[in-house]
């Protein structure tokens, strides 16, 4: 079987031959700018990622290294079918929406006694154990619940081949992400998020990155070795990103594909134009990282290498969340998939 291109070889092969999605290099020089301006940041490092996130683990034991497991086996399709009516999660007297309300509920179970995060347990769960798990406050459940069910299950049941262990799991991918995703995706079935574009297999490989960027995290806060080859990691094609890639002039719609996502039309996985948003996404942020090389290289006479396409899209995500006010003209794309 013909492998798929990585997820960088994808963006730019679906970039080159998109219709309806374009990258506007004026708006990318633009976002390049912004990014250089706040390079100090701490949330271009693997440690700012984690702390925007006040649920996350404190301490990496192995039984918190599970913890990420979990929530980034499940963190997909969050977005409610109405605005107002979304699955809510209130833990430590705090009401959390969106892949947060994941985060919550995990926690939440763990105060519990709920052995969530431990694999002989949510390798063999009951769907109906996990809906507790995942229990909302109000009457909107979390989204494909069946879905979650079956993805927590297999990734537990591959964990358990490794003692139940995350950590001896992805050791086996040495100290490589490329390695590593590769070992994720053949692995585990939930995170092969591939395509077909142009009658070329494409990979985009959402979550599968994401959970490598987690555990870039873990060795930074472990004081353990890094991932020499972080930089393989592009952004993480989701909803969100795209969103803000337009709204900063970076990313451009077509007016027939501006027209059908303002009428939430939800757009089936693998359809073209949902292919071409998340493709296109992933040049994009390639070539604001770039963009942004080249400027520091020109004023500081280096390239800013710790700053890749995944600590680029550290910034974008929580910025889009952040202006979503400001942004709610320009709509999400609304696609049901076990991928993001």
């Amino acid at each position: 079987m013909e492998a798929p291109l990585s997820p960088r070889e994808s963006g730019k092969s679906i970039a080159e031959n998109s219709k309806d999605v374009f990258i506007e290099e004026e708006g990318v020089k633009k976002v390049a700018e912004m990014l250089y301006a706040e390079r100090g940041c701490e949330v271009f490092t693997a440690q700012g990622w984690k702390q925007m996130n006040p649920l996350a683990p404190v301490c990496m034991s192995d039984d918190a290294v599970n913890w990420v497991f979990v929530v980034d086996t499940l963190n997909f399709s969050f977005w409610s079918d109405k605005d107002d009516e979304q699955c809510l999660v209130t833990y430590k007297d705090k009401t959390y929406s969106g892949y947060m309300s994941l985060c919550a509920a995990i926690s939440r179970a763990m105060d519990e006694g709920i052995p969530i995060t431990e694999a002989s347990y949510f390798a063999n769960m009951a769907l109906d154990d996990l809906k507790h798990v995942l229990r909302s406050d109000n009457n909107v459940p979390m989204p494909m619940i069946k879905e979650r069910h079956q993805a927590l299950t297999e990734a537990g049941k591959v964990l358990l081949e490794h003692d139940g262990s995350f950590l001896k799991f992805i050791r086996k991918g040495g100290n490589s992400a490329e390695k590593m995703i590769k070992l994720i995706v053949e692995t585990i079935p939930s995170y092969r998020d591939e395509a077909t574009f142009e009658g070329k297999k494409v990979a985009f490989y959402k979550r599968a990155q994401i959970l490598v960027a987690d555990f870039w995290g873990i060795l930074e806060a472990r004081g353990e070795a890094s991932i020499p080859d972080i930089g393989y990691l592009t952004m993480f094609a989701d909803y969100r990103v795209p969103q803000a890639l337009v709204y900063l002039g970076a990313l451009r719609y077509s007016s027939e594909l501006m027209k059908t996502l303002k009428e939430g039309v939800i757009l089936a996985s693998g359809d073209r134009r949902e292919v071409e948003i998340r493709g296109c996404s992933i040049w994009c942020v390639e070539r604001i990282r770039e963009q942004l090389w080249d400027i520091a290289e020109q004023r500081e006479g280096c390239k800013l290498e710790h700053v890749n396409s995944a600590v680029i899209d550290f910034y974008l995500w929580p910025y889009a969340k952040e202006h979503h006010v400001e942004m709610a003209h320009i709509p999400i794309h609304h696609t049901r998939s076990i991928y993001y």
